[in-house]
């Protein structure tokens, strides 16, 4: 499958770093380095194939104070970080002693992706996006966005001084509407689901040669992003691997991509490649790969989103497969929550820890919490939970649960009264 865009891309004088071509995830057929995301031998997906060199753990320690410290690891120009962007990552990763007694597991540690610049871990893969579209000769970065990335690329195009073009399902949250028009790019609400935007995106794609689609036809490098994550975990248990990661799970890539930089990690000696097993994390309401694995299926059949966890709402997971492949090879497994198992989580999550998650938050802490339950998460071994949005963009979730303990007059008296009533 090849694009317009494609068209007027080559691999000459390009500077993606340590990246040296394109390879295919079902046959590994190569190409060039080029805005391509379908192999043109079998239609496959295509990923980011590399020649890593010098990397050391001191030459990463003394980087930005961000995934730029990760540049030698990703299809990123050397000058990456000499542009104007958003600089996200270098994220708190918690030790979560409380949620671990809570849900019997005696090492837990919560990655906390709600400090990125607009508070979700889309900050990371919209950053390498745009590095390698400003490589690969494009002027617009644009997105189809369940909410997170439409807020991301937004931000990233504003700062870069890009023009912005974003596409979301209408019924998207309030919140993340109004956080991406607030940075002025060009906001497109679409009467339909995420694959309805999705797939006008990919067809947009092919008629538009400036527009760098983040997810679609820069995907392969949009997609590498993720990576930082494990990476940043990795380096903040003192250059380890835990043994366990629950992820959330919407096209399914982030999962693949963390267990990606695990194995890079290892295979280049920057940690010691011990065992880890992948778990995913998905809603009841939108849990086509969850059914797959409790069904020993290796095809991933789409479904029609019914769930709160908007965010995670991909009724046709473009990387399915992989998740199933990826959970299997290291012993891991998928499981899926109810909203009503979602929302407990979220306030679980906040009353612990004092981390106010989105929606996809409460799909990573309730599945956890499943997984232990089921015998399937060793409550024994090191364990973290990938935290990725905040709170505040889904705010409808948690709006009948919360709010004042009392309502009472100016006066101590009555505060008192309240407090020997709650």
């Amino acid at each position: 499958m090849t694009s317009s865009a494609t068209l007027k891309t080559t691999t000459t004088g390009l500077d993606l770093g340590p990246a040296r071509a394109l390879s295919c995830r079902e046959c590994g057929h190569e190409v060039p380095l080029a805005a391509e995301f379908a192999c043109p031998e079998c239609f496959g997906p295509l990923e980011v194939a590399y020649d890593f060199t010098g990397v050391t753990r001191e030459r990463i320690e003394s980087g930005p104070k961000s995934i730029w410290r990760y540049a030698s690891l990703l299809p990123v120009p050397s000058t990456v970080a000499q542009h104007p962007n958003t600089e996200p990552g270098l994220t708190r990763l918690v030790r979560a002693e409380r949620l671990g007694k809570e849900l019997g597991i005696k090492r837990l540690w919560v990655k906390d992706d709600t400090g990125n610049p607009t508070h979700s871990f889309k900050d990371r893969v919209v950053a390498v996006a745009l590095a390698a579209a400003r490589e690969l000769g494009f002027s617009v970065l644009a997105c189809p966005s369940t909410g997170n990335l439409a807020n991301a690329v937004a931000a990233a195009a504003a700062r870069a001084g890009w023009r912005s073009v974003v596409l979301i399902p209408s019924s998207l949250e309030q919140a993340k509407i109004q956080m991406t028009a607030v940075y002025g790019g060009t906001l497109i609400a679409v009467n339909g689901n995420y694959d309805d935007v999705n797939r006008l995106a990919t067809e947009l794609a092919a008629e538009e040669e400036d527009w760098a689609f983040v997810n679609v036809n820069v995907r392969p490098y949009y997609a590498e992003g993720s990576k930082t994550l494990g990476f940043e975990v990795a380096e903040q248990l003192g250059w380890r691997l835990p043994r366990q990661v629950v992820v959330p799970v919407a096209s399914g890539s982030q999962l693949t991509k963390v267990d990606k930089s695990f194995r890079e990690l290892g295979e280049l000696g920057l940690v010691e490649p011990t065992a880890y097993r992948m778990f995913g994390a998905q809603a009841t309401g939108c849990s086509p790969i969850s059914t797959a694995f409790a069904e020993g299926l290796d095809v991933v059949r789409p479904v029609r989103p019914d769930t709160i966890a908007r965010s995670l709402a991909i009724g046709n997971p473009a990387d399915g497969p992989y998740v199933l492949d990826s959970v299997r090879r290291t012993g891991g497994a998928v499981a899926d929550v109810s909203d009503t198992e979602v929302v407990d989580a979220i306030l679980q999550l906040a009353r612990t820890e004092g981390i106010f998650a989105e929606t996809a938050g409460g799909v990573t802490v309730a599945t956890a919490r499943k997984l232990v339950e089921s015998g399937q998460l060793d409550p024994d071994a090191d364990t973290v939970l990938l935290i990725t949005g905040d709170g505040l963009k889904t705010l409808d979730a948690v709006a009948d649960q919360v709010g004042p303990s009392a309502t009472v007059d100016a006066s101590t008296a009555a505060v008192r009264q309240a407090l020997r009533q709650v």
